[in-house]
């Protein structure tokens, strides 16, 4: 994985800022996260602790966390040992992906008590574990390993604690330039490849290290010559060692993105450069973590709104078939009344007759397919039943498209306000989806489900300090737009595209609180990746529902239309917060 040893190491360093900091508040945001909130160096800094297993990380954090009414055990648990402790010492144990934080606290008799927050960075084996100090137990984990999975390493309260199994590797940072020539004419002798021996080898030494460490070699030797292998592993490693970290990211030569705390001459075209570790891995994993987790819990409403579109868009299909028919409609009451004009020319047993079309300007003969087994009069009227049936039928069918349409495009809306849905946004849309009858409660018979009439709030601030708010599901833009927004507010949506309602609360502004809000708008809808998107600015006062519309659909007008092509980078940059209501 990227987050190798290194990567831990130059977290530990930055860390150490801290020590003698308090710790104020801890929150616990999921399943796999703890956040907390610390007062350090003079200010206030918030700390992110991730188990998460696709991306697990510690880093400082920018980032706004939405947290459950309930706090879960394991927060609770984290307050009553840690909250308003002193952090002592943060150290790394060797080059392993591992953190020990240890917390003075006074306990409830007033005596001091030692706790260690350790936290283990080891893709899906990823945990936070609170310690007792003084007697070594595990007081509890964010992820519980219980005797049926692990008869070595038992994760769960009053258990001793036992370190994850030893690699039997080398540290890099004490080894001497003999064991290593040593152990590389080892490795070769046996038909071990350059890449695979070091991180083998070598304990917090990832791939791509080791990649980067033979691609340096490889520019000035082969990495057959021990002695040039040795000279850039050891550079590197002095570097390491006395903390010259610098922070950089981009893409490989596999389009592939790659990050690392030391400069890698592996990355291709652009490179960004971080002043700090912790904004390195907030930008490099922030995003990418959240989506991989709203992936994992939205799969089931994904695959529900694509397949309810689905019916819609085949529904559509036939409804315009039978349109087409429909439409013949007057066709068939001209056969009717050219059959009973001329019921003398006409035999039962007949396929087709042959009559002259006196509806025609030039009176051209018109062939009309017959019953053979009807008498003519019938046939006459079979026609005039058609007539009938596809003429009624015409307004039920107008009133199906529309339906249809509307349904398609509340689906397509749905669909883009998941790509942008945090963990919240996605109960809120499931919710929105159970008060319009299309999914069940899923809570419990007999246990009350709390009323949210107050919804998450997405705000933003222009660089003018103006709050922009921002819905990014159908219950959100509702409550922003027709209860939050006042009518002298300027309210904002892509043209005829699926997109968020953001709201401008200020009666004036300058033009790059628009500008904003605009970006704001176009990034938050279906045409992020566009180029000039259309989006339409209007007051609130002009913006309203009709009756019986879908959640989150409005109609407008006296609005003005900006052309925004999306920027990540400004959106990004604007200072945002989440709130409940």
């Amino acid at each position: 994985m990227a987050l190798d040893g290194i990567v831990t190491r130059a977290i530990v360093h930055e860390l150490q800022g801290i020590r003698g900091g308090r710790i104020n508040k801890i929150h616990q945001p999921n399943d796999h996260d703890i956040v907390l909130n610390l007062r350090a160096q003079g200010g206030s800094v918030k700390l992110l602790l991730s188990a998460n297993p696709t991306f697990p990380r510690v880093h400082f954090t920018e980032q706004s966390f939405l947290n459950p009414t309930e706090a879960p055990m394991f927060c609770m648990l984290l307050r009553k040992h840690c909250e308003g402790g002193i952090i002592e010492q943060i150290t790394q144990i060797g080059m392993e992906r591992i953190i020990h934080m240890d917390v003075r606290q006074r306990d409830e008799l007033g005596d001091i008590s030692l706790k260690r927050i350790i936290i283990e960075l080891m893709g899906r084996h990823s945990n936070i574990i609170l310690l007792d100090l003084e007697t070594g137990t595990i007081l509890d984990g964010i992820h519980h390993i219980t005797p049926a999975i692990s008869s070595y390493r038992v994760i769960m309260p009053g258990f001793q604690y036992t370190e994850p199994p030893e690699q039997d590797k080398l540290n890099p940072l004490e080894t001497g330039e003999s064991a290593f020539i040593a152990s590389y004419h080892t490795a070769i002798e046996a038909g071990e490849a350059p890449k695979r021996w070091i991180v083998n080898t070598f304990t917090g030494l990832s791939p791509l290290i080791s990649e980067e460490i033979l691609t340096r070699v490889s520019v000035k030797a082969s990495p057959d010559d021990d002695r040039e292998l040795w000279n850039t592993f050891s550079h590197l490693m002095d570097d390491v060692r006395n903390h010259h970290f610098k922070p950089v990211s981009g893409v490989n030569a596999q389009d592939k993105a790659i990050f690392s705390v030391i400069p890698l001459t592996l990355i291709q075209g652009e490179r960004k450069e971080y002043v700090t570790v912790s904004q390195c891995l907030e930008d490099f994993f922030g995003e990418k973590a959240e989506r991989d987790t709203v992936k994992q819990k939205v799969s089931d409403l994904l695959r529900f709104l694509q397949n309810e579109r689905s019916k819609n868009v085949k529904k559509l299909d036939y409804l315009q078939q039978d349109l087409a028919e429909a439409e013949d409609a007057d066709q068939f009451r001209i056969y009717g009344e050219l059959l009973f004009a001329s019921l003398h020319e006409v035999k039962k047993g007949d396929k087709e007759v042959t009559l002259t079309n006196f509806y025609d300007e030039e009176q051209r003969p018109l062939t009309i397919p017959l019953d053979p087994l009807l008498s003519p009069s019938d046939n006459a009227q079979r026609y005039f039943k058609k007539y009938n049936k596809y003429k009624n039928s015409l307004a039920v069918i107008d009133e199906q498209l529309k339906k249809t349409h509307e349904e398609i495009g509340y689906m397509d809306n749905l669909l883009q306000q998941l790509a942008h849905a945090s963990m919240n946004d996605i109960e809120e849309i499931r919710e929105e989806l159970v008060q319009q009858g299309y999914l069940r409660d899923r809570a419990k018979k007999g246990k009350k489900k709390k009323k949210n009439d107050r919804p998450t709030l997405h705000v933003y601030t222009s660089s003018e300090g103006i709050e922009l708010l921002v819905g990014k599901n159908n219950l959100q833009n509702e409550y922003v737009t027709n209860r939050l927004a006042g009518p002298n507010d300027t309210w904002l949506h892509t043209k005829d595209i699926p997109g968020s309602h953001v709201v401008i609360r200020a009666e004036q502004f300058g033009d790059a609180t628009l500008e904003e809000a605009a970006q704001l708008a176009a990034y938050f809808s279906q045409a992020k990746q566009s180029s000039s998107v259309p989006v339409d600015a209007t007051l609130i006062r002009h913006v309203r529902k009709p009756s019986g519309a879908k959640p989150g659909f409005v109609i407008y007008d006296h609005q003005r239309t900006l052309f925004i092509t999306p920027d990540e980078e400004l959106v990004k940059s604007l200072p945002n917060r989440i709130k409940n209501g």
